[in-house]
């Protein structure tokens, strides 16, 4: 589906990736992370993925920062261009401040994952709130920038706290399309494929980045998602384009 009369192109200001001989894209170079794209929350109280045919994809990484796993992560991520969404658990967030840092730093984008990453349905309003408003404040006073997503922890959340966390707090909830199911460590080839296999225009990809055979996944799968025409982009920039293309 072409994009609709009026509309402005999202990657009228991108260029068109790189091609080798075999004319698949460069795998070493993304093109949308380096430029700086519209960015939204959406207008949905949740989103699995978004509805988009232009060729984006949100690389999202879960519960750390690790001390070690998350630094050579965006060691990684920094030798191809690509920017990523880190939901971050607020204790971690406390532990790695120079880590949250440079995570910013670099041009990527931090999410609210909660302090205890604990069950939301299992809480009151009042114990989601506090989980949702400590790690907020969290974040901000490692980082100076405020979250505008949440996760929740194991995906676990009602319609109605999707709706009223929407409302107070302006998150929208971000849960994905593609589970490689790395927690049960499978081996890096295995998640590796799988998040190759599932990757679709507007797909929000998980990954857990407290987890080594994880991070050693990423090379392959993202030069190969790459190699497929894919952009990657932050949560909120792939927010941006629902709806479109």
């Amino acid at each position: 589906m072409g994009l609709k009369k009026g509309r402005e192109n999202p990657l009228a200001h991108v260029e068109s990736p790189q091609r080798n001989a075999a004319g698949l894209a460069a795998p070493s170079w993304n093109s949308a992370g380096s430029r700086n794209l519209p960015a939204s929350v959406g207008f949905r109280d949740s989103y699995y993925k978004v509805e988009t045919s232009l060729p984006f994809i949100a690389l999202t990484f879960d519960d750390g920062p690790h001390p070690l796993n998350t630094p050579r992560l965006l060691d990684i991520l920094k030798k191809r261009n690509i920017k990523a969404t880190f939901y971050v658990v607020a204790t971690n967030a406390r532990a790695y401040p120079e880590i949250m840092r440079r995570i910013i730093a670099e041009g990527h984008e931090i999410g609210n994952h909660t302090v205890t990453h604990s069950n939301l349905t299992t809480m009151s309003a009042a114990g989601v709130r506090k989980e949702l408003i400590d790690a907020h404040e969290s974040i901000v006073a490692t980082t100076g920038v405020a979250p505008r997503t949440m996760r929740p922890p194991y995906g676990a959340i009602t319609s109605a706290q999707k709706k009223w966390i929407r409302e107070e707090f302006g998150y929208p909830s971000i849960l994905w399309s593609v589970d490689p199911e790395d927690w049960k460590k499978p081996g890096s080839s295995v998640v590796t494929s799988r998040l190759v296999r599932g990757a679709s225009p507007g797909g929000i990809l998980l990954v857990h980045d407290i987890h080594a055979p994880s991070i050693d996944a990423i090379p392959s799968a993202v030069d190969q998602i790459l190699a497929r025409g894919y952009q990657f982009v932050t949560v909120t920039q792939l927010l941006a384009t629902d709806g479109k293309g």
